[in-house]
């Protein structure tokens, strides 16, 4: 979901309008570059969805950085053979571009649709002709539907697979939500639903008005939030779990150091937890270990840590870099013993990790409750 920086390098810039999502997407170290990628076999459930073990963030692959322009040619070509390796789960939303992200998706899948899941998210007030990032969130029901049509163009598609509210809106009931939802898959154009960083009675009111498939949250080694509840509902109830930013903003493959500097524009300059490097980096010291001991990279051994976690767990990293997607997903081939998962746990668990996620007022847009009816 690039820009990798060390010592001042950039990485992919990951904010211009999508900044407003609290969203970030990382690669693996190319650096250290896996052997040739086999097919990738191994499928999960979402829900009632079946896709590939790891799937593909398409969010940066509109954008264009200080030090690399992604092509439009080279991110079609990256999605195609990322299904050409098995990838089967291709997440983008109205947010990334805007609406650009989901111009260049359906681009690039036409002729593969039928063989492909689509996932994308509604839930910023974005006007969905123009792309214009109005105040707030929006999630009222006519605005679900623009929004949803706008979609279907973009994707070149006739149904959305698995479609997210991005972020709860606490005006609007859950309930009103689900609602039409529960209308757009009558008529067929959205299969599937699910929530990303909702509050967990949210999740249970949301669940029970029309079962979800999927919730999206960030989860990584480097922030495990979600290891306060809302796996344990997920569990509990059958719904998949999808970490964004499952490499830790890039953090967890190995790339950033003490002498990193951020440039202007990259959210990891304004998290806390990038202002602690010193201290954090105790956790990519475990990463290499583990990769030496299971000849892998860091961040394979980062991917391949959330697939052990649970098997309803599917980590959709991005990129923009043909050699990032295919180590990416040859996370899958690592494997932990019992005994060796427990070890890395601990030890994961053992590390604290210094500084704030995100910025304030994103933060504040996670864990929302909707109204009450």
């Amino acid at each position: 979901m690039t820009d990798d920086t060390k010592n001042g390098v950039t990485r992919r810039s990951l904010f211009a309008a999508a900044t407003l999502a609290g969203l970030t997407i990382a690669t693996t170290s190319s650096a250290q570059t896996a052997a040739p990628t086999p097919i990738l076999t191994s499928r999960r459930k979402l829900g009632g969805l079946e896709v590939s073990a790891i799937g593909l963030g398409v969010q940066n692959m509109s954008r264009t950085y200080q030090t690399t322009i992604p092509t439009r040619s080279e991110m079609h070509r990256i999605i195609r053979t990322a299904h050409d390796r098995g990838v089967t789960l291709f997440d983008a939303a109205e947010a990334y571009g805007p609406l650009e992200v989901e111009h260049i998706l359906g681009e690039a899948t036409q002729g593969i649709r039928n063989e492909i899941v689509i996932a994308t998210k509604f839930g910023w007030n974005i006007d969905p002709e123009t792309g214009a990032f109005l105040p707030g969130l929006n999630s009222k029901p006519d605005h679900i539907r623009a929004s949803v049509e706008g979609m279907l163009q973009r994707l070149r598609t006739d149904r959305i697979d698995l479609l997210y509210q991005h972020r709860v809106d606490p005006e609007v009931p859950i309930e009103d939500v689900a609602g039409v939802i529960t209308d757009l898959m009558a008529e067929g154009k959205v299969l599937n639903w699910g929530l990303s960083e909702m509050g967990l009675g949210t999740l249970r009111r949301a669940h029970a008005a029309q079962p979800l498939a999927a919730v999206q949250s960030e989860y990584s080694m480097l922030w495990r939030g979600p290891e306060d509840g809302t796996l344990d509902i997920c569990a509990e109830l059958g719904i998949g779990f999808v970490p964004w930013s499952p490499l830790g903003v890039g953090f967890l493959t190995g790339t950033i150091d003490p002498a990193t500097r951020f440039t202007e524009g990259d959210i990891r300059g304004v998290e806390g937890r990038f202002a602690h490097l010193t201290a954090n980096l105790a956790l990519v010291a475990l990463l290499r270990e583990w990769a030496q001991r299971k000849d892998a990279t860091p961040g394979q051994i980062a991917l391949a840590w959330l697939l052990a976690q649970a098997p309803f767990i599917v980590p959709i990293p991005g990129t923009t870099q043909m050699p990032h997607m295919e180590e990416n997903i040859g996370a899958a081939n690592v494997r932990f013993t019992s005994a060796e998962l427990a070890e890395l746990n601990t030890a994961v668990r053992a590390i604290e990790i210094k500084g704030s996620r995100l910025p304030d007022w994103v933060a504040s847009l996670s864990g929302v409750e909707a109204a009450s009816r």
